[in-house]
Formats: structure tokens, sequence, C-alpha cells
């Protein structure tokens, strides 16, 4: 373990630990947070969530812009200020505050009290950060304005926070914590996208549509699958290698010529047909990490993905839906059954849960909503948050795509598919694992060149 000063940037502290460099950098708040309503006036009033706009957590993400056109940062902060402020018209509800409707559901109260909005500044370049692409939350988090996770509504706190940080070389860098009953990760991209627009100046390809009424549970309910997910007893006893192991934040570069290679091993036993590259990634990412964890065989262990189903409800959602709608499968099984098959056995049963969000299935889930609402279930439970459909790289807001985006800290039950290289068609797979189970891990990932 060793540690330095970078010279041509005293501010910024750097530590290493093994491989894992860690750079901190002094980030100061420039005078005080304000409030940015919408340019114009608005509807006020109760705006109805959905069902599935539930979990009141704050989602926060970071956008680096390499430089703006005329070299200053503090340009482009005021620029996107009043931007917000226009987008804000159209995506009205985001400048509301979160209540409870008589049947004790999220609601947005339209007030236009307006999104927060804080300036900042870093004394040094964005170049000197490092690369980027590797999980840095100890500089990362310091971005974004805010604490990730669950929200006191009581507290009447902003649905979206933007913090804009400038560099010294002209790049800046958008840090946002947005909650996610407003949008899911497609609603989110849609809604920078369009931010980007009329700061651009241009019209919106994507207008919002903001009824939300039509993922409404039917009358009479009518529950038709199994919704609940019962929390996993452990039976393996391994919190010691959580809690007393350094836990270490590192990200693997899939480019092309590698999913490939990957795509033609899980089909060499012609069980498969095709995969996708999603399909293929996730199945071999969660194999691999099982095995580091050195769990019992009979452990069961449960992966959650979303399966957008903006396409699958009859009709299929109109263009722009503003909300959520994806649904989070359940892939579960024990240790041994998962290790013991080969990768195309794994990617079967992803495909099988993908095939099953039906519009019967979201209708189902809306319903079951109504009567029964239970947090997530914790226990050996894998999320996983794929990025790489997003489509965040194509905001602009006058000074091109970002240089990089992705989230500023990393969960221990997360793991991140970010869209990687100039036509971002790689995959940056980033997650958070102790120093033993990491060297596991990255023996398994690299096994195909």
């Amino acid at each position: 373990m060793g540690e330095y000063f970078d010279s041509n940037c005293p501010k910024i502290y750097v530590q290493t630990f093994e491989d894992e460099q860690i750079v901190n950098l002094d980030v100061k708040i420039i005078g005080d947070p304000t409030l940015v309503p919408p340019a114009e006036e608005t509807p006020t009033g109760i705006y109805f969530l959905a069902n599935i706009d539930r979990g009141a957590d704050m989602i926060q993400t970071i956008h680096c812009f390499s430089k703006t056109f005329d070299g200053k940062g503090s340009g482009a902060a005021q620029a996107l200020k009043d931007g917000l402020a226009k987008v804000l018209v159209y995506y009205y509800p985001i400048a509301g505050r979160l209540t409870l409707s008589e049947k004790n559901k999220f609601a947005i109260d339209c007030r236009g009290e307006g999104a927060l909005f804080i300036e900042a500044e870093a004394d040094c370049m964005l170049e000197e950060m490092g690369d980027l692409t590797q999980p840095n939350p100890a500089t990362f988090k310091k971005l974004v304005y805010g604490n990730p996770g669950p929200v006191n509504i009581h507290e009447n706190p902003p649905l979206l926070v933007a913090q804009v940080t400038k560099f010294k070389c002209g790049g800046f860098v958008l840090g946002l914590s947005q909650n996610h009953t407003v949008f899911d990760g497609i609603g989110a991209m849609e809604f920078v996208n369009s931010w980007g627009e009329v700061t651009r100046g241009v019209p919106m390809t994507k207008p919002p549509f903001l009824d939300r009424t039509l993922l409404k549970a039917r009358t009479p309910l009518k529950t038709q699958f199994t919704h609940i997910l019962e929390e996993i007893v452990d039976i393996s006893n391994n919190e010691a290698l959580w809690e007393v192991e350094k836990l270490l934040n590192k990200s693997f570069i899939f480019h092309p010529d590698k999913l490939e290679k990957l795509r033609e091993k899980a089909m060499e036993d012609g069980i498969l047909k095709k995969c996708t590259t999603f399909e293929v990634l996730t199945s071999f990412m969660l194999r691999a990490r099982t095995k580091s964890l050195g769990l019992h065989p009979d452990q069961q262990v449960r992966l959650l993905f979303p399966v957008d189903a903006r396409s699958r409800f009859e009709p299929p959602l109109p263009k722009g839906y503003f909300g959520n709608a994806i649904a989070l499968k359940n892939c579960q099984c024990s240790v041994r059954e998962m290790l013991d098959s080969p990768l195309s056995s794994t990617i079967q049963r992803i495909q099988q849960l993908i095939r099953l969000v039906t519009n019967e299935y979201m209708r189902s889930t809306i319903d079951s909503l109504e009567e029964h609402e239970r947090p997530l279930p914790k226990a050996h439970t894998l999320f996983i948050s794929v990025w790489t459909r997003i489509g965040f790289h194509t905001m602009d807001f006058g000074w091109g795509e970002p240089i990089f985006s992705g989230p500023p800290t990393l969960p221990t039950n997360v793991v991140f598919f970010l869209a990687h290289g100039e036509e971002r068609k790689g995959i940056n797979l980033c997650l958070s694992l102790p120093v033993s189970a990491m060297k596991i891990f990255e023996e398994t990932i690299t096994t195909i060149e």
C-alpha cells in the first residue's frame, strides 16, 4: 500500500491498494444550492403514480464532459441551469414533491417548487482524475450532491438534484440524483436528452407522455402470477468475508470481439439456437461471482434483472412514456445447480424468464402491488443494472457527448453494465467484492481471451 501527492495537482490525493488506485480530489461548492422552478407556469395538483413507480430511492449518476467550446465551465453551468428551467415546463412533475395518497400510495404534489441545482469547482484538470472507467467512489461521490438510497418524504426533498462541477481545463461533470419513483433508466435517459435539446435550442425529439393512469390497477384485481419474493436463508455463513476484508471496486472491459468469443463458447454445446450479449454476459458474470464467494453448494442465490416492458403491454405504451415500466425478473437456484451445469443452462433460464414478461404478467404485477407491497429481499440477492441500452452517452448540452457516464458508487449487491468504446459496442462490467473473492472473480472472468 502506497500513497503520494500529484505534483501537478496538489488538491488530488492518490492512494493505492494492490492494483486499485483511489483518487480523492477537493471539490468546493460555489454559493448556496438553489431551487430551479419551471420557466413557465405549469399544472398544479396531485399527479398519479402507478404501483410500479415504487421505491423512493435517490438514484445517482455522473456524466463527464471533456471541455466546453469556450473553455469556461462556468458558462456550461448557467446554460444547464437555464435549460433545466425550460425542460421542467414539459416534465413538470419533477418540480413537485412526493406525497402519500388516501390509499397510502406514492403520488406527486405538483406545486412547481423546482429541482435543486448546485455549482461546484475542482482545483484540477479533469484528465488528472485518471481512467474514468475504473470505479472510484471516493472521488465520484463528491461530484453528486446528497446521499443515495431511500428518502424521507416528510422532509419534502426535491425529486431531482443536479450538481455541475467545473474543472480547470474547461471540462465539467454533471452529477444527478433522481428519485426512482419519477422514472426508470429509460425514462431518465429520455429526460436528460430532452434537457440537452432545450439547452441547445432545438425541438425535443421525444416529448414526455405524462399520463400514468395507463398502468392503474384493474377492477376487480386479477393476480395470475406469483410476485412475492421470500428472503433466502443463509446457510453459507460468510458474513466475515464482507465485514473483515477490504472491498475492491473494479471494472472489466469486454470489447466486441471478446463478447463474440463468449457467445461462441456459450453455444458450442448446441443447446442454444441464439443468445444476446446481455444474456451471455449476465450468465457468465453470475457464475463467476457465485464461484468467487465460496458459498455452500446448497446455498440458494438470486439474481434480479430488469426487462423493459414498454413494448410488451397491449397496446404498447406510448412513445416517451414518462414513468417506470420495467419488470424485475427473479433468477434463483442453488450454487450446485448453477456451477455443475453448463453456461448454456444459465442462459436458457434467463431467456425463459424474459419470455414470461407479457401484458398479462405486467398487469398481474400491478394488481399484486395494489394489495401487497413488500421490500425487495437482500440476502444472497444480486441486482444487475444495465446501462448499455439506456444511451446516456447520447446526451448533448451543446458541447458534445459525455466522455463517460456511470454510477458514482458501487453497492456490494449491484453489478453495472456500462456502454464502452467509441461506438459503445463494448461493455464495461463494474462491481465490488472482497479482496480474496475479487482475485477468484478476475481469474474466472478473464478466461475468455
